[in-house]
């Protein structure tokens, strides 16, 4: 670590140490109180990084002995302190909550986090999400911590050459220059972790960043013992071939685990982002072996019950799939040698047909197999998510498919302006994001029209200055005027904003599907529009570089140029900036390819609209008070046609709802329309789609039951799990010899009464539920009822009888009998997806 860390950390001086801690806390990205210091410190690097860490590691030791020789600015450093201290020591809602809970820590852990452009290891929607949920389960005392990998590269930066074409840039993360410090053990050193690849051993260095009260672990491999190609197994984000993506996923599960055992951290439960980290649940599993004796079956049987597995996938290919000769080689002796089970018992976790010798390891079916719950990120994601995996659960209806959801949310003092700050503090007072929100939507609801229409406005004006800045900077590196951008949009016209990574399912060329209309819409003289356009297409993604290109090459048009713009490199600085300036955000992805978006979320805080595809979150979110809406709901494929529909549609949305609202104006000047809807969105929306809600949906729905779970199976020297594997063994033996008989109905006006015969043969009835079951009606969810035994008539007590009531609004024959496993405790079908149907 630089020496002036060590330097400052062990001077004599309180203030200059209380300048490291306040620099190190990653809290400053979203709790601006401390800004006043950095920009004292070094005003033009501020500005130009907004990264505390760099601004102290950047001024010299001369300017720092000068400020502590500043009564002022001494006693503003130790104020800081002391606030964020106390703010950071305070019970917050989990603790009011949940006086005594089963949980005391959650790990959670991910291919990306988006905290901070001062930490660049993220690429886009999932880092955001990740990071906007570490940052409010900080604000909510939520006992977590995080576990990812530290990038030297990180995901790519965007560079548009002259004729519109995208050009990747890879600039090093200096470890020395980005808020983080060595994880150390108790004498000191540098704290290192090794793990056995192919032909020799990979060591491993942990560094720490803070989050609040929270930490987050992150693991790297640029250790001078490795060999080259080893040292960049973490060179750089979702790059490289499936060789250094499995490596990639290795360190991160498995050595990502063993670091919180090395620091004696002992999560009850485990939260995988995504597939990316489904090794952790295998060496979680591991790690049991090695403390109690179990074996591995019984093992994987009590850990899974503490593992919730979190899919952002829309569709089934874009799951990490690796070749089983891949899989071999990399893991095959720690199956053999660690966790004491072949091969074939390994890929099995991962495949859907165990014994097809040929079938690549899915990494989401080792996280299905490997953790008690899952969940999806909206509620359309969900439905989506249960067709994707209803193969694993045959003859399982769709709808039962063991998928939940908890749609995502944005952590909006992240997001939120200077003025939109002071807006919502005024009206819902300084802790509305630390509790349960009860009553900010009506609280902001009372904000007057020209309170929020001054808002809007604000946030315009800073917008267009922003452009026009950025824009000056890009014209002078190639040889044009700067003077130029000062013609670039206008402070009153009506703002669009589009940023998001460009890939063609996203259809961010809808809008220029025909230019012409688009350009007519822009450049209207009585109601004009102007458009900020950002975003990156993959490297490898040359269909999506081509939509990049398209868009420059029509922002570059001389009727265009003053209404339209395209800002190169999105990243979190240029977000919160669109987020906060538009009027309007558009979102046109292709249902249900978007499986939930935030980038439309972030608008909310800040008072913007949405004009979205009726896809993720905006599918639940959307009503005609909060915004407008493009589709129909319904799914249309990649069908050029229903694009060419969509876009007739938007063009004709904006013409003839959005443009009027926006300009049609009361005898003060203020859109009551617009504003309207501003006050309806930033009341309902705001407060559900905020990450607030979604970590404390995670923590009640999830985290809480997922460590008592663990906690119950864990006990009793894991009696639970050989007593699950004993009946999963009966369930395997035993299934194919039941069936049904005679089915007896009688009916009245009211009710329904059935009687079915159920053979059970050697099967005990303990290990079986029989049950009625009923499709779906409208959004309803499926009918079940549980049918009741009564004493056979037969000697031989093969036969049962089972009966139950049900309604007769439907007709009897909507009602099916069935029979399912059934384990106290066991999740059903998750850890077993028997069923058998009386047809």
């Amino acid at each position: 670590m630089p020496d002036l860390h060590q330097t400052l950390q062990q001077s004599e001086s309180e203030d200059l140490g209380a300048l490291v801690e306040l620099a190190l806390d990653l809290r400053n990205c979203w709790n601006h109180s401390t800004d006043p210091l950095w920009s004292k410190i070094e005003p033009e690097l501020w500005a130009l990084t907004h990264n505390p860490w760099v601004v102290l590691q950047t001024c010299s030791r001369t300017r720092l002995e000068s400020l502590r020789g500043d009564p002022e600015f001494r006693d503003q450093v130790r104020e800081r302190l002391e606030k964020q201290r106390h703010t950071l020591k305070s019970p917050a809602w989990f603790q009011h909550a949940h006086s005594n809970p089963p949980l005391n820590c959650v790990a959670y852990f991910s291919m990306e986090f988006g905290l901070s452009e001062a930490l660049p290891i993220y690429s886009g929607g999932l880092g955001n999400v990740a990071g906007d949920q570490l940052k409010a389960a900080s604000d909510l005392g939520v006992p977590l911590v995080a576990v990812g990998l530290l990038y030297q590269q990180g995901y790519f930066r965007q560079i548009i050459d002259a004729d519109g074409s995208q050009r990747a840039s890879y600039p090093y993360n200096d470890p020395g220059q980005i808020p983080v410090t060595p994880v150390r053990d108790k004498d000191g050193e540098w704290l290192r972790l090794s793990v056995k690849l192919p032909g020799q051993k990979l060591w491993l260095r942990a560094w720490q960043a803070q989050v609040g009260q929270l930490r987050l672990y992150l693991i790297d491999s640029n250790d001078p013992a490795n060999a080259p190609a080893y040292r960049g197994i973490t060179s750089e984000l979702y790059g490289g071939g499936p060789e250094l993506r499995l490596t990639q996923e290795l360190v991160l599960g498995i050595s990502g685990w063993r670091l919180l055992r090395a620091l004696g951290i002992k999560p009850e439960v485990c939260h995988l982002n995504e597939g990316h980290a489904a090794f952790a649940v295998l060496e979680r599993a591991r790690c049991l072996m090695e403390d109690t004796g179990q074996p591995f079956e019984n093992a994987l049987a009590i850990s899974r019950a503490g593992n919730l597995f979190t899919t952002h996938t829309p569709v089934e290919a874009g799951f990490d799939r690796f070749a089983p000769a891949l899989i071999k080689r990399f893991l095959g002796r720690y199956a053999e040698e660690q966790l004491h089970i072949d091969l074939s018992r390994l890929l099995a976790l991962g495949r859907l047909h165990p014994d097809q010798q040929d079938e690549p390891f899915n990494m989401a079916y080792l996280a299905i197999r490997g953790s008690g719950a899952i969940n999806a990120v909206s509620r359309l994601h969900g439905v989506v998510s249960r067709r994707i995996f209803q193969p694993l659960f045959p003859s399982w209806p769709q709808a039962e498919v063991p998928v939940g959801h908890v749609t995502n949310g944005v952590h909006t003092p992240t997001w939120d302006s200077a003025a939109a700050d002071a807006l919502w503090t005024e009206t819902c007072g300084h802790e509305r994001w630390r509790g349960t929100m009860e009553t900010v939507g009506d609280d902001i609801r009372r904000a007057p029209d020209s309170a929020l229409w001054e808002l809007r406005t604000k946030h315009r004006v800073e917008l267009v200055r922003f452009v026009r800045e950025r824009l000056a900077s890009a014209l002078a590196s190639r040889g044009v005027d700067p003077k130029t951008a000062e013609s670039i949009f206008d402070p009153g016209t009506l703002t669009l904003g589009f940023a998001r990574r460009f890939a063609t399912y996203k259809r961010p060329n809808l809008l220029l599907h025909d230019p012409q209309r688009l350009v007519s819409i822009l450049t209207n003289p009585q109601r004009p529009v102007q458009l900020v356009m950002a975003g990156k297409a993959h490297p490898q993604d040359s269909a999506g570089q081509a939509l990049v290109k398209a868009w420059v090459n029509f922002v570059q048009r001389t009727d265009v140029r003053r209404h339209a713009v395209f800002l190169s490199d999105y990243d979190l600085v240029l977000a919160e900036r669109l987020v906060q300036g538009a009027d309007l955000w558009i979102n046109t992805p292709r249902r249900p390819w978007e499986a939930c978006g935030t980038s439309g979320m972030k608008v909310l805080v800040n008072g913007g609209l949405n004009l979205s595809e009726l896809d993720g979150w905006w599918a639940e979110a959307y009503s005609p008070q909060v915004g407008w809406a493009l589709g129909n709901g319904q799914e249309h494929g990649d069908d050029p046609g229903w694009d060419a529909a969509e876009a007739e549609e938007l063009y004709d949305t904006l013409e003839k709802k959005v443009i009027p609202a926006f300009y049609n104006r009361d005898n003060n000047g203020i859109a009551t329309e617009w504003v309207t809807r501003m006050r309806e969105s930033m009341s309902r929306l705001t407060p559900l789609f905020s990450a607030n809600r979604a970590v404390r949906e995670y923590t009640e729905k999830y985290y809480l039951p997922a460590a008592a779970a663990y906690q119950e199976r864990a006990s009793d020297e894991g009696a639970y799990g050989r007593s699950l594997l004993q009946w999963r063994q009966e369930l395997a033996e035993h299934w194919a010899s039941l069936r049904f008989g005679e089915l007896r109905v009688e009916s009245s006006p009211q009710k329904h009464s059935l009687r079915v015969e159920v053979h059970l043969g050697e099967l005990s009835a303990d290990c079986v539920r029989v049950q009625l079951y009923a499709d779906p009606r409208d959004s309803e969810p499926p009918f079940l009822s549980e049918m009741t035994a009564s004493d056979s008539p037969e000697p031989s007590k093969v036969w049962r009888i089972y009966s139950a009531d049900v309604p007769a609004s439907r007709p009897a024959s909507d009602y099916t009998p069935r029979i399912v496993p059934s384990h106290c405790g066991a999740r059903i079908p998750l850890e077993d997806a028997h069923i058998l149907w009386r047809h």
